[in-house]
This record gives structure tokens, sequence and C-alpha cells, in this order.
């Protein structure tokens, strides 16, 4: 058994106080809203160079100035990115330079009305999952780098749905927008468990 001495009351800042991420590089897909917020706040005040990750830049900016001020740590930056397009995932990882420590996949959208990209795919899926995994994999050399680690945020919702391989973008079923939001989160889970083709990737 393994104790760590957290429980349900500890707040990710308490963890992080327990940490030196000096020289460490993150991360953290949607880091602009949300919990993604208070990863990077946890993350920059246990010293990490963090990321923000995000379609909205605006947004970005705006949390990446607040939390400079409040952790005092000024490597914190910005840059764009939608996981919906493979085109954009494709860019973010082409321009990423050097190693990486971690990556915090966080960003998603949850029970939206069937919308699908530009390549025909349902929305929640693309991004949640197909997004995430081209991401990961494009930085693959970077998180080489000693010690990295791969996090997908997933949620209890994977219960709802099993990824249904003979329909994952609902051409021929009804779509119920929970479910496709569970089927991205199952997918989530799934790819936190390949195994060794990723260093330490880890569902949470």
């Amino acid at each position: 058994m393994i104790t760590t001495g957290y429980g349900f009351d500890t707040t990710a800042l308490e963890v992080a106080a327990q940490h030196d991420l000096t020289g460490r590089r993150a991360v953290v897909t949607g880091g602009a809203s949300g919990i993604g917020v208070e990863t990077v706040r946890a993350l920059a005040a246990a010293g990490a160079e963090v990321t923000i990750a995000a379609r909205d830049q605006d947004a970005a900016q705006r949390v990446a100035t607040a939390l400079v001020k409040a952790t005092g740590n000024k490597t914190i930056s910005t840059a764009h990115l939608d996981l919906a397009s493979p085109a954009s995932v494709k860019a973010f990882a082409r321009n990423w330079d050097g190693p990486l420590h971690l990556l915090i996949n966080n960003a998603g959208v949850m029970a939206t009305p069937l919308t699908r990209t530009a390549e025909g795919w349902e929305l929640q899926f693309a991004t949640n999952h197909y997004g995430h995994f081209a991401l990961t994999t494009g930085l693959f050399n970077s998180l080489r780098a000693e010690g990295a680690r791969v996090v997908n945020v997933s949620s209890s919702a994977h219960l709802m749905s099993d990824v249904v391989f003979d329909d994952i973008h609902y051409a021929h079923r009804e779509y119920d927008r929970w479910q496709a939001y569970g089927q991205s989160k199952t997918a989530n889970v799934n790819f936190a468990h390949t195994g060794n083709t990723y260093p330490q990737v880890s569902a949470a």
C-alpha cells in the first residue's frame, strides 16, 4: 500500500509546497479556465516553467499575468492550441523546443450539442481524445526528458459509455451528448493505460 499523508481535503497548493519543480517545464492544456487555472497555479508555485495552451489567447494572457503576480513565477507563458484542429495541434508540437517534463492533458468540452469538426469527427471525441492523443505523440521526443510525466484528466463520466468503435462519431445512432462525453472520457482512461508506450502516462 502506498501512503502519502494527503487526503480528500488536501489542496493542490499544499501538495505543490512539498516539491521543488525549478527547472521543470510543463504544458497545461485548457489552462485558461476551470481546474486548468489551478493546475497552472500549483505548478508555477512549485517553480515550474508553465505554458498555458489554450484557444482563447486573451483569456490565457489574463490568467498568466494574474498568476505571475500571485506566485512570483515569471516563467508562465501562453501558446495557441485548438485541440479540435489537427493543424493547430501539429503546429504546437512543431513549435515546441527542448525538453518537456509535464504534459497535463486537461482541456475538454462537455455535453455539447452534436457538432462535427472539419474532418467530420464528433466534437467531444475529437477534442477530448483525438487532440490530446495527437499532441502527446507529437511531443514524444520532448517527453523523453528524464522523469517526464503525462497526465490525462478524465472523469467518473467515463462510466456512462464505453468507446463504441463501430460508430464513434454517431453516424448511425442517435446522438446523446452525455454518452458522447462519457465515451471521450473512457478514451482518456484507455489512453492512460497504454503500457510503456509513453513515459509514465497516468489518469487523473
